[in-house]
């Protein structure tokens, strides 16, 4: 019998157009493995929005795996270190896993080929993205920086590669080496167990993508208009099966790809901004704790860590107790659901930098805990977009008006379903309730055209 192959999995849970999987299906046994490496990534180690879906997800895939005799071997550790350790335990004659382009991760996979020296192979796949970073490039072989163009060139390569089927049959080892239980890591909270709206939002798994995606084949039509319409919430929701890997944006593509509609083409920018944010992070690792442009950080941004009342401003802000219908409703809804819909997710980040005037990092770390698609590339890439401060980024002078957004974009529904204690209060005034009118709802942090002025007069002062 040939060699067993480990397939090292990460954020690429799923069967079919897995090519790691595939080509150890086709080598010989294969001994799936998942390790649950905490320390390496330091301060962005899964949130506990991103554990709850972690242990969904892998319950889900270990259920597909054992209606064919298979299984996945969990274990916790550093992972070049655990990886190498089974290698060694079972005789593996090779580890195969798709690429990740996470900081800790491309350091992790150098670690491994020289923890695994002669004895063991690495190999490695591109199948997480349409089109693996920087293989699109500038006209004199640069990587792309400014999203429009790297835009451009990606539709004129596109659609992206065959999808790969789901191995025909996967043959198990003589014997399985220890695993963990997968309850035993405690990713889903208890005392208390603050994860019952994840649980009614969400089905996780890749079948459940695939039928979400099926579903979104008659929606995306009307995802132009839609997308900004929070009440009627004509989104996807395919973003976190995206990030967990369960369903590959090769296979989305290939199954809209014969759309003719403008919420396809709209959709389809949004699917190749996926593959733009992860070849900014493969230029600058560190893009999401730093920011791109020079400024003055110390008269910009008012430090949380640096006083009292500001601190209070970001704990508004995370709770939902700011006094703009608009945001609190998209911060509860971060909270219950581990999402927010997108035009909403813009207009709560934009507040927090803009008229709050808190640094961009702040934001980012909590939805990094909070979001059930937390992506290192997208959310760093995002942040910076709003607050003005990336490669490519909106202009700082470009404040969000929320009131006016709420509005404009019909929010009224939206707001009686996360912020009920203006459930009864009518369309001509919810957006922005009167004071007598607001009950136990808090008044607002700081008025609109206030914030807009400090934040301006702060921008020019931060200029070099």
């Amino acid at each position: 019998m040939s060699s067993p192959q480990i397939v090292w999995l990460r954020r690429d849970l799923r069967m079919a157009d897995q090519p790691a999987i595939h080509a150890a299906a086709k080598a010989g046994p294969v001994i799936p493995v998942y390790v649950l490496d905490d320390e390496r990534a330091g301060d962005h180690a899964y949130g506990g929005a991103s554990k709850v879906w972690l242990h969904h997800s892998l319950d889900n895939l270990g259920r597909s795996l054992g209606s064919r005799r298979s299984q996945i071997v969990l274990r916790k550790g550093d992972a070049p270190q655990v990886l190498a350790a089974v290698a060694h335990e079972v005789g593996a004659g090779c580890i195969h896993a798709i690429r990740h382009y996470e900081p800790w991760w491309k350091e992790a996979e150098d670690e491994l080929k020289d923890a695994l020296g002669d004895a063991c192979k690495l190999r490695l796949y591109d199948g997480n993205y349409l089109l693996p970073p920087g293989s699109v490039t500038t006209g004199s072989g640069d990587p792309y920086k400014i999203y429009t163009p790297f835009s451009k060139a990606m539709l004129e390569v596109m659609p992206p590669r065959d999808v790969i089927s789901e191995p025909e049959t996967i043959s198990s080892p003589d014997s399985w080496p220890e695993s963990d239980e997968l309850a035993d890591w405690n990713l889903l909270p208890t005392k208390p167990d603050w994860a019952g709206g994840i649980r009614d939002f969400w089905e996780f798994g890749e079948a459940a993508a695939h039928e979400r995606l099926e579903w979104w084949t008659d929606e995306v039509a009307d995802y132009d208009e839609g997308r900004n319409l929070p009440s009627q919430d004509i989104t996807s929701r395919l973003s976190p099966h995206l990030h967990w890997g369960e369903i590959s944006p090769a296979q989305v593509w290939h199954k809209l790809k014969d759309k003719r509609s403008q919420g396809w083409q709209t959709f389809a920018k949004e699917i190749i901004w996926r593959d733009y944010a992860q070849n900014v992070i493969d230029q600058f690792p560190d893009y999401p704790r730093e920011s791109y442009r020079d400024y003055d950080e110390r008269t910009l941004w008012r430090n949380p860590n640096a006083g009292h009342l500001i601190e209070q401003d970001l704990e508004c802000w995370q709770r939902g107790m700011t006094g703009y219908p608009i945001v609190d409703a998209g911060m509860r809804q971060l909270w219950q659901t581990g999402w927010i819909h997108n035009r909403v997710r813009m207009i709560c980040a934009s507040f927090l930098v803009k008229h709050l005037l808190i640094d961009w990092r702040h934001g980012e770390q909590w939805y990094w805990d909070c979001l059930v698609d937390a992506d290192y590339g997208n959310n760093g890439v995002n942040w910076q977009w709003i607050s003005g401060t990336g490669v490519d980024s909106n202009m700082f002078s470009r404040i969000m008006a929320p009131l006016s957004q709420s509005e404009k974009f019909d929010a009224a529904d939206y707001i009686r379903t996360y912020v009920p204690e203006l459930a009864d209060l009518d369309d001509d005034c919810i957006h922005d309730p009167p004071d007598a009118q607001r009950g136990e709802y808090p008044a607002k942090m700081i008025g609109h055209r206030e914030a807009r002025e400090r934040a301006l007069e702060a921008y020019r002062a931060s200029k070099p």
